[in-house]
């Protein structure tokens, strides 16, 4: 009968799709392909930060980042490259602890305030002077500090800034520093002067001013103070350091992408090269001339 017909196809399709499903269940299944990056926070182990186990940029390179123009004495000749400078140097070996050689390094061009911005790099690291802080690493990460870093103050010889011998002498002195620096933060935070501090997008914009008088003083880290003043605005002194104004010092990290899985590599590497002495080796090589400085309290 029609009816009794219709019931009985109805039941050997569903029959049928049942057989099915339980045929596809049992049967293997692809697996997910891998990605090219490794999970985020498993690099600890020797086998997962070995080279071939890293998932880089570029498979078989490592990509690192800096500004342009590259300051002495964090780089010489303005060649990042060369491997002369503090910070080329130290970056050289963290490649090499990581199993890259020299001729397995590209280097790439990245703004200053861009390295730590929020969004996707382009890089597997940037070394440039880019200070440790709690409100950068909720877009970026870091490795742990590879130099631990003072901010000096810069003002033209013979001029009422030159004079200072505390942060009350400056506070009613027109001031500078590149924005988005710790530099800029302490003199909002720790002077606190009078008048608006100027910012300056380079730290050469901010050395001009100062040259043309635009600004009374300019703050950098310590080691970049004296080769201010050393080479390039020779007739400009240092007033003063900064003391550390909290329980552990401020330091200058490589930085990676938020989440990156080479950030425990990095930081393992950047770890076994102050455990052996290479970090205060080349710090001695390229920073010897950073002395210190009175400070300015």
């Amino acid at each position: 009968m029609p009816l009794a017909q219709r019931a009985l196809r109805r039941a050997a399709s569903t029959a049928t799709v049942a057989l099915l499903a339980v045929a596809v269940g049992c049967a293997p299944q692809p697996e997910n392909p891998a990605s090219g990056k490794a999970s985020g926070k498993t690099g600890t182990s020797g086998e997962t930060c070995a080279k071939g186990a890293l998932g880089t940029r570029t498979s078989g390179e490592l990509t690192i980042a800096t500004d342009e123009p590259a300051y002495e004495p964090w780089f010489k000749d303005g060649k990042p490259a060369n491997g002369k400078g503090f910070e080329s140097a130290v970056a050289y070996a963290v490649a090499k602890q990581l199993g890259y050689d020299r001729s397995e390094v590209v280097w790439q061009t990245v703004p200053f305030n861009k390295a730590f911005a929020p969004g996707e790099k382009t890089f597997d690291f940037d070394i440039n002077q880019v200070s440790i802080s709690a409100e950068r690493k909720k877009a970026v990460d870091f490795s742990s500090g590879y130099y631990d870093v003072r901010q000096a103050v810069i003002a033209l010889k013979g001029s009422k800034a030159a004079g200072a011998k505390s942060l009350a002498d400056l506070k009613h002195v027109k001031l500078g520093a590149q924005v988005g620096t710790t530099s800029l933060n302490y003199i909002d935070d720790v002077v606190k002067p009078d008048r608006q501090p100027a910012a300056y997008a380079k730290n050469d914009q901010a050395k001009s001013a100062l040259k043309n008088g635009q600004v009374d003083a300019i703050v950098v880290d310590l080691p970049t103070a004296f080769y201010i003043t050393a080479a390039e605005v020779t007739d400009a002194k240092i007033v003063g350091q900064f003391e550390n104004t909290g329980g552990t010092p401020e330091q200058f990290g490589l930085v990676l992408d938020k989440g990156s899985a080479l950030t425990p590599c990095v930081t393992k590497a950047v770890d076994a090269l102050r455990e052996d002495g290479t970090l205060a080796s080349v710090e001695k090589q390229w920073l010897s001339e950073a002395v210190d400085a009175p400070v300015l309290k």
